[in-house]
């Protein structure tokens, strides 16, 4: 076994990694950026290596400073992680003629199956189904163009080198094509050197469902069951689950054998995850099509060990180390359910903009995943789980993936996860940026995912014009006016109690109005707490201050986080944000008689979503555009973000130009 490996990647994976490797005795060395010189990874290794200035391709992606390190430290083997340098072939070489060991599959394999032109071939040739399409060297956009209309439409156009949802658009006619092509190739050479695209027919209610492989040096192969990933935005996954509700024993045989003789065909060893589309219209389960091989770690890869109890990073090491596997194909189980989401800086009421800034509060509901060897313990908490590498007080940057965490709950049953979820995200703290929290909270409750009727177009299909919070049931409303209210008096006691603030004989208000949407409640406060008349059995404490409470009403438990406004809370539970009025009832009647404020129009100015590049400018000074025309693109965490025109107008005055880097709410462009 080795003594010292160097994790050649940072954030949450450097800190998964290093902890099994503390856990298996192995000393661990973490290599970081400038942005990453205080995150929890480099306080937890062995040793850390400073390798550069902050932007990926200064540092993280020079591989001459990963291996010097090495060298400079002693170790032996180096897990890259996933992204970064993980699948590049040329990393994996020079580490090979340095006589270091790398932690994931050989080189032959990594060059066959990570590049996704090259695989498609193989696999084409290996008699794999493959998804038709044009798997050659494109020219240029008027290529592309006569290709799409060969294969018809819908088609998705990809970068060659891509992943993690980066590099893809989908055309439903020429006009995509030739707005996004070049889109495609730039997002391929700015995020993986690469700006190869290939093309393939786009099939329609897919369901995106993944093998996980696991092979050893002496010829052993293993499927360790499926991952549902159907949940997508921008092809990016949101929630994944394992195993799939879709997928019957006989569907779960013939896929992992068929992606058992792939790999046993390019010489497979290491973790590895064959990804198939699948025709959700097909109920027999036999339209899969092989979609791509990633050759590492997958970013879902805790709801396979929560099913199977096995450390794929523990194998990975061990494999690396020329150990055969211990278990047999026999032995891999499924035990109960684990359903793993995503937890973004991005602002879903905002379109789901990229959102950068300080930490100024992380709190998840439970600790930070241990790995401490102990039965189950790969499940958590009481079935939570949380894989992080932030902190409070932390910054998530500009320069890298906008993933803050991972949560993960473990069930007997799929509900049991998914209400695990609900209840865990309700508690998760994070203030300061924009997060996805309700967002996923409001997937875990639609009565879809619920049913496991899922496709790979579940968010743009249940959420067209975008989201606005989870809805709410009038009984949650009246809960949450129960809690309103009793936190209001709560409130009020304390500020009697101030020293000369008010008279200490005074009472506290028991009676109030509370206003949440369109609905006004009545709450009383005396002998009983009644909602409306109603007695409400609520069982809650707090003190003012509290930013998280536990309110038990009846049989439902509720987490709501509270914020104080100028005229009562904003309290935000299961997946949706309410901004409460409250008021004493002896005031409330005079709500009538204030002024409306009228927001300002903002529809003359294109105003930057986000803290980001201007990639490029579409127009110029007088101008004439339309409604929906493209004026600017935007890049921000290594994606673009195409801008465009509200309505049509003409354009005023430019106050940007590419190349320039903008700050959130910055005026582009003027118009009249």
């Amino acid at each position: 076994m080795f003594k010292k490996i160097l994790i050649a990647n940072r954030g949450e994976i450097a800190c998964r990694v290093i902890k099994t490797a503390r856990r298996m005795g192995v000393k661990t060395v973490a290599v970081y950026s400038d942005a990453d010189a205080r995150a929890p990874f480099v306080q937890m290794a062995d040793e850390a290596v400073h390798i550069g200035p902050s932007p990926a391709a200064q540092s993280y992606l020079i591989a001459d400073k990963i291996i010097a390190a090495c060298k400079a430290t002693g170790a032996e083997a180096v897990h890259p992680g996933y992204g970064f340098l993980s699948e590049r072939t040329s990393f994996a070489e020079q580490l090979a003629a340095e006589g270091i060991e790398f932690i994931g599959p050989p080189v032959n394999a990594i060059a066959a199956m990570g590049d996704k032109i090259e695989s498609k071939k193989l696999a084409k040739e290996a008699g794999v189904n493959v998804v038709p399409g044009f798997v050659g060297e494109i020219e240029d956009t008027e290529h592309a163009v006569r290709i799409s209309n060969e294969i018809g439409y819908p088609v998705m156009m990809k970068a060659s080198a891509g992943g993690g949802g980066k590099g893809m658009r989908l055309a439903y006619d020429e006009k995509d094509v030739r707005e996004g092509f070049e889109s495609v190739k730039r997002e391929g050479l700015n995020s993986f050197g690469d700006d190869r695209v290939f093309i393939e027919k786009f099939i329609l209610n897919p369901r995106h469902i993944e093998i996980q492989i696991l092979g050893d040096k002496h010829g052993n192969v293993l499927y360790l069951n499926e991952r549902e990933c159907s949940i997508q935005r921008r092809h990016q996954k949101v929630v994944e689950e394992a195993p799939s509700p879709f997928v019957t024993p006989k569907m779960r045989k013939a896929m992992g054998e068929q992606c058992v003789a792939l790999s046993k065909a390019v010489g497979y060893y290491s973790a590895g995850t064959v990804e198939l589309i699948v025709s959700g219209a097909d109920p027999t389960g036999e339209s899969f099509y092989f979609l791509e091989m990633n050759t590492r770690l997958q970013v879902e890869h805790p709801v396979t060990e929560c099913i199977t109890g096995v450390d794929l990073v523990e194998q990975m090491i061990r494999v690396a180390a020329g150990e055969k596997l211990s278990l047999t194909q026999d032995d891999v189980k499924i035990d109960g359910w684990a359903i793993e989401n995503r937890v973004y800086a991005e602002d879903p009421y905002r379109g789901f903009l990229p959102s950068t800034g300080r930490l100024v509060r992380y709190n998840p509901p439970v600790d930070g995943w241990t790995d401490d060897g102990a039965e189950n313990g790969r499940r958590g908490v009481d079935g939570v789980r949380v894989d992080d590498g932030v902190y409070e007080g932390g910054e998530v940057s500009m320069f890298y993936d906008p993933m803050i965490a991972k949560l993960i709950t473990w069930g007997k049953t799929r509900d049991e996860a998914a209400d695990k979820q609900i209840a865990a995200l309700d508690a998760f703290e994070i203030e300061g940026l924009g997060h996805n929290i309700d967002f996923v909270s409001a997937i875990m409750q639609h009565p879809r995912f619920r049913s496991g009727e899922l496709t790979t177009g579940f968010i743009a299909e249940e959420y067209p014009e975008g989201f606005t919070g989870a809805a709410a049931s009038d009984e949650v409303k009246r809960n949450l006016a129960a809690i309103a209210g009793f936190i209001a008096t709560a409130r009020a006691d304390r500020a009697r109690q101030v020293d000369g603030q008010l008279d200490s004989e005074l009472e506290p208000p028991y009676e109030w109005s509370v206003k949440i949407g369109d609905k006004t409640f009545a709450v009383d406060l005396g002998e009983d707490i009644t909602v409306d008349g109603e007695v409400v059995d609520l069982a809650l404490e707090y003190t003012p201050g509290d930013r998280l409470v536990e309110a038990e009403i009846g049989d439902e438990v509720y987490g709501v986080k509270i914020e104080p406004t100028r005229m009562g809370l904003k309290m935000t539970t299961r997946g949706a944000i309410h901004n409460v009025q409250i008021l004493p009832a002896r005031l409330a009647g005079y709500t009538q008689h204030m002024i409306e404020k009228i927001p300002p129009d903002l529809s003359k100015f294109l105003i930057c979503p986000m803290p980001g590049l201007l990639v490029s400018l579409n127009v110029a000074e007088g101008d004439k555009v339309e409604a929906g025309q493209p004026l600017a693109v935007v890049e921000a965490m290594k994606m673009e973000n195409i801008l465009r025109a509200e309505k049509s107008a003409t354009v005023k005055k430019v106050n940007a130009k590419a190349g320039d880097s903008l700050a959130v709410d910055a005026i582009i462009l003027e118009l009249e």
